[in-house]
């Protein structure tokens, strides 16, 4: 799915971060429990990659507890990370980041003279402003299940010695892996305009078929799923929930919102989309796509099919000015 989702305020955060980075001790990246990889940013691990991160795997009450499992072992055994999974809904979860980012950076945060100095990010509606909201104990960001709220970067003094910096949701500009793109418009990453309901629908019930047909019966009160095609189960879906138009068909519209709203809300019960093994096979199987694809643009390119945009010409520096010559006495 190609999703292609950058408003000039993300182009704004992008060199916000790559400004306060220079002077940040440890990264905090905020992803989706669900799909842990598919909400990573590769944008923000290449821009942070030389400070500590803390993966915080946001929602984990309502991801698979054996998936959520999964990831934690996969960051934990990275060097200079840390993983820890949170449901910002406890507000004494949240006080949980302080200690694993002391450890990341152990000569900071001493005193006031040498405060620990975090960056928090992460892509839109993953949680972080209801997060924020949590440790300072009021509404410092603002939150909303919607995608690209937080327009601005805020610092938040947590404790003494230890300084929060917000940032924006931000997305990446293109994403390469293809089921990457189903999973975020599913989870509500990405803002509507940028993908087509009932496409994201049949993807999300491709996964959910062969992973929670337990859960799709008892949600849909289905029979014999396994004989159902996903386009044949999403009208069994919208017509057992009364999502009908004239002549009862099915509303397919409305029925693909029936079930990512369901999704999205935990009650389909808890779900993850992806393991680690499977992100990484995703993930590697785009970037070979991706690779044939610029080879095939750059034979195009070659063979005069594609016009290349031409370069922008340098302007000539302006000629000095002669200054006037002294009349000779």
């Amino acid at each position: 799915m190609a999703v292609q989702w950058f408003p000039g305020h993300m182009h704004l955060t992008k060199k916000t971060i790559e400004e306060r980075i220079k002077h940040i001790d440890v990264v905090i990246e905020m992803v989706d429990a669900r799909l842990p990889g598919s909400s990573a940013n590769p944008m923000l691990a290449s821009l942070t990659s030389k400070r500590p991160s803390l993966k915080v795997l946001n929602k984990q009450d309502l991801a698979d507890p054996g998936c959520t499992a999964l990831w934690l072992a996969h960051y934990n055994g990275r060097e200079g990370t840390r993983a820890i999974a949170l449901d910002t809904t406890d507000g004494n979860a949240a006080k949980r980041l302080i200690a694993p980012c002391r450890e990341l950076a152990p000569t900071r945060g001493n005193s006031m003279a040498r405060p620990l100095r975090v960056m928090i990010c992460g892509i839109p509606n993953v949680g972080k402003s209801t997060l924020i909201n949590r440790l300072v104990g009021k509404s410092a960001a603002k939150a909303a299940d919607e995608a690209g709220v937080t327009r601005n970067e805020q610092r938040i003094v947590l404790e003494d010695g230890f300084y929060l910096f917000d940032t924006p949701g931000m997305l990446w500009p293109r994403i390469i892996v293809a089921q990457s793109g189903y999973n975020l418009a599913a989870s509500g990453a990405v803002g509507r305009n940028a993908f087509d309901d009932q496409e994201v629908a049949l993807e999300l019930l491709d996964y959910l078929k062969p992973h929670y047909a337990t859960e799709l019966v008892a949600r849909y009160a289905l029979k014999d799923i396994d004989a159902l095609q996903s386009e044949e189960l999403l009208e069994a879906i919208g017509r057992n929930r009364g999502s009908l138009m004239a002549g009862n068909k099915v509303n397919m519209q409305k029925a693909a919102e029936l079930l990512i709203h369901d999704f999205r809300v935990g009650a389909l019960g808890r779900i993850s989309l992806e393991t680690p093994q499977e992100y990484a096979r995703w993930l590697a199987e785009g970037k070979q796509l991706d690779a044939e694809r610029q080879l095939r643009k750059e034979e195009l390119q070659s063979a005069g099919h594609i016009r290349t945009k031409p370069a922008a010409k340098k302007s000539a520096p302006p000629k000095a000015i002669p200054r006037p010559r002294k009349p000779v006495r």
